[in-house]
Parts: C-alpha cells; structure tokens; sequence
C-alpha cells in the first residue's frame, strides 16, 4: 500500500492543525469577507487556507487509496483515522 494507517493519521493531523491555524487567524483578524486585513494579514491568511486545503486534499487522497487498495469502506477508514488523529492530539 502506498501509505500506511499511521501515515494517514499524520495526514489528517497536519491536515487539522492547519485548519487550526486558519481559525486562528480569523478570529485575530477579523472574517475575510470584511477586509479589513493589511496586506501581510491577508497574505498570511491566504497561505495559511491553501496549506489547509492542500493537505486536507491530500489527506482524503491518500484515505481513498488505503480503501480501495485495502477492499474497506472509505467512510470507515475516514471515521477511523479521524478518530485516531483526534485522540493522538488532544
């Protein structure tokens, strides 16, 4: 298999902190649809959202070849592995 259980839970993991980090930085500045944001806040921002949506791809990416290369239901290894990375950080 190309990635291991263990492996997709350190995806979802970075995956979820980096969804962290954007929460973070829009309650310090503020919804993005307002603007307010200087131009380093948003560019942070704006970072910050597509290294979560690009690991949160890769994360669902890498959940979807576990299952059809391990014959389980995706849903089920989503559920699991969500589980798992939870429990790990907190």
């Amino acid at each position: 298999m190309a990635n291991t259980f263990e492996e997709l839970v350190q995806k979802q993991r970075a995956a979820d902190a980096a969804h962290a980090m954007v929460e973070e930085l829009r309650d310090t500045y503020g919804p993005p649809a307002e603007r307010g944001m200087t131009g380093a806040q948003s560019g942070t921002y704006e970072t910050a959202l597509r290294a979560w949506r690009d690991l949160a791809r890769d994360a669902q990416t890498a959940v979807s070849e576990y299952a059809k290369e391990s014959g389980r239901p995706r849903a089920e290894i989503e559920a699991e592995v969500e589980r798992v990375a939870a429990e790990q950080g907190g």
